[in-house]
């Protein structure tokens, strides 16, 4: 069993490389659909998965990061507590980042023990930090290459497009920072980088493969 943590650069093709790992290996993506999974296993109910990622964080502005950066409300969701073995009737319950980021914490741990998963974003590269049989990749590319890449997908204007890179990077790295406390290009959280202005999916596929091969697998709980 191993796992694969991948980060990625938007317009890297870090999400089809992570798709043909998973097509090379007979692994499964980590998606919403396997989110709900992990967290029934540790006791969650399906309407308690809130996939707050890097892609759905928002950069804090001037004066939440001046003020200490207060959690800030994600979404509602109607709960049912137990308390002293007694179930309470559905309760409105408000989940900030900090609760969210938990919850997102729990599935990650979780789907690391099912193993043979491959998990883009969520702070993986930090949760599992240190666990046998993860294999933790960067994927990047140089801007002129991403710029190319989401021009092909449809996205118009390069002025357009510098300032969504701008936006994705920083949110990336500031989602990283203030809930993992670490900083998104530190290459020492990767087994691997791969700048895939120099590589095709396929390759970088097949070198992410075999470098899950050559892992010793996790001990079986």
């Amino acid at each position: 069993m191993a796992v694969v943590t991948l980060s990625r650069q938007v317009g890297s093709n870090g999400d089809e490389i992570a798709q043909r790992v998973c097509d090379l290996l007979g692994y499964s993506y980590f998606d919403k659909r396997l989110m709900i999974e992990a967290a029934s296993e540790v006791g969650l109910c399906d309407h308690e998965v809130v996939d707050f990622s890097e892609e759905h964080y928002k950069v804090q502005d001037f004066l939440s990061r001046l003020f200490g950066g207060k959690p800030r409300p994600v979404k509602d969701l109607l709960i049912r507590e137990e308390k002293h073995g007694v179930v309470d009737p559905l309760t409105a319950r408000e989940f900030d980042e900090m609760h969210c980021v938990e919850l997102v914490t729990k599935t990650v741990l979780s789907a690391y023990q099912k193993g043979n998963m491959v998990i883009v974003g969520r702070g993986g590269q930090a949760i599992l930090k240190g666990k046998p049989g993860v294999l933790h990749v960067r994927v990047i590319a140089a801007q002129e290459v991403r710029i190319q890449r989401l021009r092909a997908q449809g996205i118009a204007g390069i002025a357009k497009i510098k300032v969504m890179i701008e936006q994705k990077d920083r949110a990336t790295a500031e989602y990283l920072k203030r809930f993992f406390n670490i900083e998104w290009d530190d290459p020492t959280l990767y087994h691997l980088v791969l700048n895939t202005g120099a590589l095709e999916i396929d390759d970088a596929a097949h070198i992410m493969a075999e470098a899950v091969r050559q892992l010793k697998p996790a001990a079986v709980a």
